[in-house]
C-alpha cells in the first residue's frame, strides 16, 4: 500500500477524535482484539504512557530528548498531528517515511479484517505505531494518551512509568464532580507498583491516584519541581530538581514558564524509567535539543509570527502569561480559530488579557471547528477590535498585511489554523 491509499484506508474509518467528549463504548475491547490478531507487538517494547489536560505533548518531547541524548532509541506516538499525519509516528525525532507509513497501515488493513470487532481510525492508527515500534526495536516508547486514559486505545500497553500532567476541563460537559470523574479515568494508565509521575497536586484528586498503588509516586513540589527561570536567546535557563539532584542554568529552548515545569516533570520521568540520575551532561544536551512546533514557536520576523496552539483556557492563560514577558510590549494582531466541544468564551476572556489590538476570527479547518461569526461575537464582548475572515489561510494573509516590521502576529487556538500559517508563510518565501 503507498501513502495516499494509507490515508484512504484511514479516512474510512470512524474518526473518534472528530467527535471528542465521548467514549466509545467505554471497552478496550475493540483494541484487544485488533492487537491479538496482530500477535500482541505492543509486549516487545518498554513504554512510558502520559496523559494530561495541557502539557503532555511537551513533556512527552522533552523526555524523548533526555532519553535519546542518554543514548537510547526512542519512540514516540503522538497526537493530533498538524500539518501531515506522519508526524504522529517519530523516532529518535524523525517521522516516519511515507513509504513505511504506507506498508505499515497495508498491514494493519489485513489484521483489521480478521478482528473481532472493527476498529476505529485511532485504533488503526496506535495499532500502527505499537507494530512499527516493536518492527524497528525502539529501547523505550513514551506513548500519549488520545482521550482520557482508562478506556484510550493506548491503554493497551503496560507501561513502565506513568505520567500525568493536570487535570483539566476539556472534553467534559463541566457537570458537578467532572475533576474527580476525569481523573479517575487518567489514573486507569496507572500500573500498581510503578512509578506515576504526577504534575497534577490537588489534593482534591489525590486520593484516585494513591488508589491505583502507584510505586514510587512523584509529586511537583515534593519530588521534583524548578527552582528558578531566566530568559535567554532562544529559550531560556532553568534550575531544576529532582530527588536524584540538581541541574543549574540548564538552556532550555522552550519559552514560559510552564515549559519549565514540564521540564522538571519530563526530567523526573526520564530518571524514573531510567532507575537512576541523569548526568549533567546529559540534561544539558536534551534540553537544549528540544524544538516543538506549535508551542510559542517563532515562525518569522518582520513582522514577529508566533505560533501556539493554545486550545482551551489554561493553555491560553499559560500563552497570554509568556507573551509579554518573552516578546516584550509590541502592537499585537491575533488569528483565532477555536475547536469545539470546547469553552470558547472562557478562551476568549483568557485571550483578553493580552490586549491585543486586533483579533482575526478565522473558522478552524476541522468539522469541529466554532464558527468564525460565533467567535467574533464572543471577541467583541471582551471590547477587543475584531474582523471575520472565515477562510483561515486568509485570515493569516490579512494579519500579515495588516501589520508593520516591528509587530507581533499570533496564530493561536487550533492546531488546524497553525498548518495553515505555516503554509501562507512558506507562500511568502
Amino acid at each position: 500500500m503507498d501513502y495516499t491509499a494509507a490515508l484512504r484506508f484511514l479516512d474510512r474509518h470512524i474518526n473518534l477524535e472528530a467527535t471528542a467528549g465521548r467514549i466509545h463504548g467505554l471497552s478496550l475491547e475493540s483494541m484487544e482484539g485488533l492487537m491479538q490478531c496482530m500477535g500482541d507487538p505492543q509486549q516487545d517494547f518498554r513504554s512510558i504512557q502520559v496523559t494530561g489536560t495541557n502539557g503532555k505533548g511537551s513533556v512527552s518531547a522533552i523526555t524523548a530528548s533526555l532519553l535519546q541524548a542518554a543514548g537510547l532509541r526512542v519512540g514516540v506516538y503522538a497526537s493530533p498531528h498538524v500539518d501531515t499525519i506522519r508526524e504522529r509516528l517519530r523516532i529518535d525525532g524523525k517521522m516516519i517515511s511515507e513509504e513505511d507509513f504506507g506498508e505499515l497501515v497495508g498491514q494493519i488493513e489485513l489484521f483489521a479484517q480478521s478482528a473481532p470487532v472493527p476498529p476505529s481510525y485511532f485504533e488503526l492508527l496506535t495499532a500502527a505505531a505499537f507494530l512499527w515500534f516493536a518492527n524497528e526495536a525502539v529501547d523505550v516508547a513514551i506513548v500519549e494518551v488520545g482521550l482520557l486514559g482508562r478506556f484510550d486505545a493506548t491503554n493497551v500497553l503496560n507501561g513502565e512509568v506513568a505520567v500525568i500532567t493536570n487535570i483539566g476541563r476539556d472534553h467534559t460537559d463541566g457537570q458537578e464532580g467532572w475533576r474527580r470523574a476525569i481523573a479517575e479515568e487518567k489514573a486507569g494508565i496507572i500500573e500498581a507498583h510503578r512509578p506515576l509521575v504526577l504534575g497534577e497536586t490537588s489534593v482534591d484528586v489525590l486520593d484516585l491516584f494513591v488508589a491505583e498503588n502507584p510505586e514510587p509516586l512523584l509529586t511537583q513540589g515534593e519530588s521534583f519541581g524548578v527552582t528558578a527561570t531566566s530568559p535567554a536567546v532562544g529559550g531560556q535557563a532553568v534550575d531544576l530538581w529532582t530527588k536524584e539532584g540538581t541541574h543549574d542554568e540548564i538552556f532550555l529552548g522552550l519559552f514560559g514558564d510552564h515549559q519549565a515545569d514540564n521540564a522538571a516533570l519530563a526530567l523526573a520521568t526520564a530518571e524514573s524509567f531510567l532507575g537512576s540520575a541523569l548526568e549533567g551532561e546529559v540534561v544539558r544536551e536534551g534540553l537544549a535539543a528540544v524544538a516543538l512546533p506549535g508551542r510559542l514557536e517563532v515562525a518569522a520576523a518582520l513582522p514577529l509570527v508566533i505560533l501556539d496552539g493554545a486550545h482551551n483556557p489554561p493553555a491560553m492563560r499559560a500563552l497570554v502569561a509568556s507573551v509579554p514577558e518573552v516578546f516584550g510590549g509590541v502592537r499585537r494582531t491575533v488569528v483565532l480559530g477555536v475547536l469545539g466541544p470546547r469553552e470558547p468564551a472562557e478562551v476568549v476572556a483568557e485571550l483578553a488579557a493580552l490586549h491585543p489590538e486586533l483579533v482575526i476570527c478565522c473558522t478552524a479547518p476541522s468539522e469541529r471547528a466554532i464558527d468564525a461569526e460565533a467567535l467574533a461575537r464572543l471577541v467583541s464582548a471582551q471590547g477587543i477590535d475584531v474582523e471575520v475572515v472565515v477562510d483561515s489561510h486568509e485570515a493569516v494573509r490579512r494579519a500579515l498585511a495588516l501589520s508593520d516590521e516591528d509587530d507581533l502576529v499570533l496564530v493561536t487556538g487550533s492546531f488546524y489554523v497553525l498548518s495553515a500559517a505555516r503554509q501562507v508563510l512558506a507562500e511568502a518565501e
